[in-house]
């Protein structure tokens, strides 16, 4: 008697569900938006005198210019696009998928490594590599 082939494919952890990918997407859309309101605000989100720039001993530490810190409305956008991202980054992390990958025997480096090819899968950025000019 034979034992039966299976004809299914291995388990592949990198064919990453359509939902995780867009979870992904979400998540590196949120980071994006927050990192471009980061470069609009005042350096210190208190009201800050500043302090000046100093050299010791060969090493230069630049200095601040005083700030009037965060008005109300900058600091609530701020903490709102930082709980979305919270939010998206959780539901990333734990998205059922990650348990398969456990279920069909991926861990360690093996888990890390999909992990990180989710974060440059098709799809799960909002830019993609064709839309970059390089560096010159």
């Amino acid at each position: 008697m034979s034992t039966p082939v299976s004809d299914s494919a291995p388990f592949d952890p990198h064919a990453f569900p359509a939902d995780l990918v867009a979870a992904q997407r979400k998540a590196a859309e949120l980071y994006a938006a927050l990192r471009v309101f980061q470069e609009t605000l005042p350096w210190s989100r208190e009201p800050h005198p500043g302090f000046p720039q100093e050299t010791e001993r060969g090493r230069e530490r630049p200095g601040r210019p005083a700030t009037p810190g965060w008005t109300d409305a900058e600091a609530a956008e701020f903490d709102g696009l930082l709980g979305e991202l919270r939010n998206a980054t959780a539901k990333v992390q734990s998205h059922p998928w990650w348990g398969r990958c456990a279920q069909e025997g991926v861990k360690g480096a093996d888990l890390v490594a999909a992990r990180q090819a989710l974060k440059h899968a098709e799809g799960a950025v909002p830019l993609g590599h064709g839309d970059i000019a390089p560096a010159v």
